[in-house]
Order: C-alpha cells, then structure tokens, then sequence
C-alpha cells in the first residue's frame, strides 16, 4: 500500500494584529510597484485560468520501496496523479471570478489569492497557437507559489501550466527521493500532455497551445529538475546516496544513460531556473553539467543559505559550458529571492508544527518581495520572448552594465539617452539598484 504524509488539520484563519499591515491587502499576486521595470507591466491579453487533473500511468512507486530492504525484483508501479493549474490568453469580453483558492505553506490553512485571472473564462481563438511556459514548484511548494509569474506571463501570450509535484506539495510532502526522480519526468509529462490537449478537439486548449516552442521555470527543486531536463545529467555518486532515490531509482538522470542521453526534449528550447537546488550536495559536477543543451537564464540571491551561491547556483550557472546563459543576482538575497508570491496575510504568524512564522516561506529579510517578482516578471518576459518568439529587439533590455549600481543614467532634455547613458535599460533612474547580470557563452 503507497503511503504518503498528507498533512491534515483544521483551518487556522486568525491573522494578529501585528501581522496585517505587514501583509498586502487582498493577498494580490499582480501588483505593480511604481518602480516595476517596463517588461514587468501586464501584457493586452485577457487571461483564463483552468485546473487539470492528469495521470501519469505506469511510475515507479518511490514511497512504497523501503531503502533499507533488498531491492526487489521488480519494483513498484503506479499511476502518478498530477494538478495543473493552466493560465491562457481569454476571449474578448471573457468573464470570470478572479479568486483562486490555495493552500500555504503550513500545509493546513487554504487562503484566497487575487489576481487578474478570470476562473474558467472562455479561451481566446488565435490565428497561431501560442508558446507553452512550463512552471515547476519547489520542495515544498504548490502550482500557486510562482502565481505572480505564470499570470503575468500569460497575459502576454503563452499558455502557461503549472505543476503540483506529488509528495512534493505542502500537503503531500514525503521521502525526497520522490522528488529527486520524479522532477524532470512530471516536467516532460505534463509537456506531452498540453501537446496532446492542443490537438483534442474536446478541450478548451484544443489549437492554444504550441507545445513545439516551449520553455520551462523552474524554482529550487523546480530549479533542479529544469537543469536534468534541460540536459544536465546528475553524478554517480548522487545515485548511490543513502537519503535520495532508493535502490538506484535515481540512475535514469545520471550523465551518460540512456535515458538521460535523450535529454533535453527537441520542444524545450530555453530555461529559467531560479535559485537550482543541487550542486551544493553533489548532483551535479562539470562535466554532467556540459550537457545542458538549451539558453539559460539563472536567477539567484547572493545569501542564498538553502541552494547556496558561489558553490550552488552560480558554480552550476560557471559549469553549464556548452550553452549560452545568463545569471540574474539580487545582492544579499536569500533563497525566497524572486519567485514566491507575496506572503499571504494568513502566514503572518507563528507555527508550533513547523517551528518558524509560516510566512518566512515567502519573505527576504532584505529584499521586498513585490519588487522582487516585478523583477522577475521583467526578466523573464523578455528571456522567454526572445527564446520562444524569436523577438530580437528583446536583447536591447539585456544588453547591461554588469553591476547595475555602475550604471549612469544620462539623459537629453527631449528624453533621447547620451552617449554615456549605460542605465539598465527599463529600468527608470535610481531603480536599478543591488544586481548583477552576467552572461556567459558556450566554451
């Protein structure tokens, strides 16, 4: 029999009344900060947002192997059932509750989120299908932590499917071996299931989606699984450890096998991963990391005390050698810079179970986190928009000054830049403050 650690409980709704006006009102996911850079702004497009229930049939079941026993003949299977939360372009005039229910961090309370999403709203009818965006949680997470990201993203034309990885959720959360195998496959699974929805005349993706030009975001164990699927291969030794996937599970993502060979999927042609679990335990080395075969953009805080940075993300970053990338860094940032939503007023508060304030799931102790997703948002739409749409004027906004505090904004009266002007570009003055952005081509 499988078991899971499904966490169970009653709702907790009291917020103190120290904790409110530390959290935005409404729980909002689509502010915009007056200092938001210009590609952070929402897209023309309506956006729908529906939820899938998938099944993955036929997985190796890795809650029911005991590590501890002989491996056995055969091992256990499955049918893997995976949520999808799916934003998309809306028809003109589409109407819908822009409410979406979502459980948080302590793994009991489920909270209301505002956005501009409409649940459910009739899907736009294009000329050509749109991009597919791919969105991978971390450990734990939900489809609901990048909720920020996928909306906006979406807005500007891309259907955008977001994962809830089994016993990786706040609710389901169990052995991290399951995570370590399953990241990567739910990633490609859920890639051939969009590709077949676009092509089922029964359902509402049915001519949206354009699964043969896709991109993945994955954030920290997310982050992990979009570098295996992106081509980067994990070591022998990480195979064998004791605390990861049992009886070799794990061996299908190892540099050099078959199945890992076959990476990445030829429809996958960029990622972003932000904050990349790994290389700070030993799943990745050089040369497993040469098999990256796709752009990527790396986003980071410089803190980061859960994947870590010089010998966490930015050694992973230094070592995927065979691609162009890029590494976005928020000076001084933890690992919660860029991709959480804003915390929920509901997390403001203490938690005996877990042992910290539910909401340091979603804050920095420097950055704000509004500012942060604005970033984000900004980035990625243009990373994606020059990877998956071919729009070369995009490279004008990651044509940048490596430090951009060293940037210096030097402007005509008529608003027209100086040949000194090496602002960030959009980014307005004195806002492009405490990052870095590096590239890096293939050697």
């Amino acid at each position: 029999m499988r078991v899971s650690t499904m966490t169970t409980g009653p709702v907790l709704a009291v917020v103190t009344a120290m904790a409110a006006p530390m959290a935005l009102a409404e729980n909002r996911i689509d502010t915009q900060m007056p200092t938001a850079p210009d590609m952070a702004a929402y897209g023309d497009e309506a956006i729908g947002v529906r939820q899938l229930d998938l099944v993955h049939k036929d997985q190796i079941d890795i809650l029911s192997i005991d590590p501890a026993a002989d491996k056995p003949e055969t091992l256990p299977r499955y049918d893997r059932p995976l949520t999808v939360e799916v934003w998309y372009p809306a028809a003109d005039g589409a109407t819908g509750d822009t409410a979406i229910k979502a459980f948080i961090r302590d793994g009991k309370t489920e909270v209301t989120l505002q956005g501009k999403a409409m649940r459910d709203a009739d899907p736009a009818q294009p000329d050509a299908a749109y991009p597919l965006v791919i969105v991978s949680h971390g450990y734990p997470g939900n489809r609901f932590l990048m909720s920020h990201l996928a909306e906006n993203i979406a807005s500007k034309g891309y259907v955008v499917a977001s994962i809830d990885h089994l016993d990786s959720t706040y609710r389901t959360q169990a052995a991290f071996g399951s995570t370590l195998v399953n990241r990567s496959l739910d990633q490609l699974f859920v890639l051939d299931e969009m590709a077949r929805l676009s092509q089922d005349e029964s359902s509402f993706l049915n001519g949206l989606v354009d699964a043969d030009n896709t991109g993945l975001i994955g954030y920290s164990m997310g982050g992990y699984g979009a570098v295996i699927t992106a081509g980067g291969g994990v070591t022998e030794a990480s195979v064998g450890y004791g605390w990861g996937g049992p009886h070799g599970t794990l061996g299908i993502h190892q540099a050099g096998s078959e199945t890992h060979n076959n990476l990445p999927d030829p429809r996958i042609k960029t990622a972003i991963a932000i904050g990349p679990w790994g290389m700070n335990t030993g799943f990745w080395d050089a040369e497993g990391l040469k098999g990256v075969q796709i752009p990527m953009l790396f986003m980071a805080g410089s803190e980061d005390m859960v994947s870590l940075y010089e010998k966490g993300v930015r050694a992973i970053w230094e070592n995927a050698s065979s691609v162009d990338r890029a590494l976005l860094t928020f000076e001084n940032g933890g690992h919660n810079a860029a991709a959480p939503m804003p915390a929920p007023a509901e997390s403001f508060r203490d938690d005996a179970d877990l042992g910290f304030n539910v909401s340091g799931h979603y804050t920095d102790p420097v950055w704000d986190t509004v500012r942060m997703n604005n970033i984000a948002q900004h980035f990625a739409t243009v990373w994606m928009a020059q990877h998956l749409k071919g729009d070369a004027e995009m490279g004008a906004y990651l044509d940048l000054v490596e430090n951009s505090n060293d940037g210096v904004w030097s402007m005509n009266e008529d608003g027209t830049p100086k040949e000194d002007h090496s602002y960030w570009k959009g980014f307005d003055k004195d806002t492009a403050k405490g990052l870095r952005y590096e590239t890096l081509s293939p050697e």
